[in-house]
């Protein structure tokens, strides 16, 4: 397998790149990751079943959409592919580490001026792709509820509903979900996808977002992400807010938007949330 990444990466870089120290590299749920070099390089591998290739082409596609915003800073990619019976995608290799209160605040202004600097007419993106290892469609729609009732929250429950889970009558949910947006027509904004603490870190005290499902939508579904599990420090959304605030209905849009996250891990994760999803559903829409 290595041989056959490194030629792939000599061919992308225009130079002969061989490996002469890998690292495993814990922290990732779905991929094996690993730090490699050669004597002038030290790049960021991602490996997994050669099947699963068309994530990393997805994930490559949406790193170089967020880096053309210039707005904040994503690891480059070198090269995706596949070798033997393994896919792999391989990205600059970016040293994490923590950062302090005025750190945060600018990458929430950072993340504003994404928001606002990137959108389009509509709804969706140009391809299909994956928020972990669930698909996630992306027909693009003017309608901005009838999109995150059908191709958000009506996906998940109906692969929910695939796999045994009952969670009630999708029609009546959807039906529900996109009457709770009704007349909500935000911007749509270039979107992280899937921002939650484990997706960002901080290089040289800048901002870094990686593992995008990216889309464009309402800018307030990162937002919401980003309180659902490990909410960030309150200085990320004051600066968020200093470059541009939030709409008054927020919160009443915040937990919509945080069940579509819910379901996810329904289906990545089995049981465990089903409970959760189920109140959440009676909450929001049986009042």
């Amino acid at each position: 397998m290595w041989n056959g990444i490194s030629e792939q990466i000599s061919d992308a870089l225009g130079r002969d790149f061989r490996i002469n120290q890998r690292q495993r590299i814990s922290g990732g749920d779905i991929h094996q990751a690993y730090a490699i070099e050669d004597d002038h390089t030290r790049l960021f591998v991602k490996v997994n079943d050669r099947p699963l290739v068309a994530l990393f082409e997805q994930e490559a596609l949406a790193l170089s959409r967020l880096a053309q915003s210039k707005e904040l800073r994503v690891p480059e990619v070198v090269h995706y592919g596949s070798t033997g019976d393994h896919a792999f995608l391989v990205l600059e290799y970016l040293e994490l580490g923590s950062a302090n209160a005025a750190q945060w605040f600018m990458f929430g202004q950072q993340l504003a001026r994404l928001h606002r600097a990137q959108t389009q007419a509509e709804y969706g993106f140009d391809e299909d792709n994956f928020i972990g290892t669930t698909e996630q469609p992306n027909r693009w729609q003017r309608n901005w509820g009838q999109f995150f009732a059908e191709q958000r929250i009506g996906w998940q429950l109906k692969l929910a509903e695939d796999k045994g889970f009952q969670l009630g009558p999708v029609d009546r949910w959807v039906e529900a979900c996109a009457g709770r947006l009704l007349g909500h027509q935000p911007p749509a904004s270039l979107l992280h996808g899937d921002l939650w603490r484990g997706n960002l870190g901080f290089c040289d005290g800048e901002g870094v977002l990686f593992d995008p499902a990216s889309y464009y939508g309402d800018r307030e579904t990162d937002l919401a992400m980003s309180e659902l599990f490990s909410r960030f420090p309150g200085d990320f959304y004051k600066g968020y807010d200093a470059e541009w605030p939030l709409d008054a209905g927020y919160a009443q849009r915040r937990p919509i938007y945080q069940l579509y996250h819910l379901l996810n891990h329904l289906n990545l994760f089995g049981g465990s949330y089903l409970q959760q999803c189920q109140h959440q559903l009676r909450e929001l829409f049986c009042g």
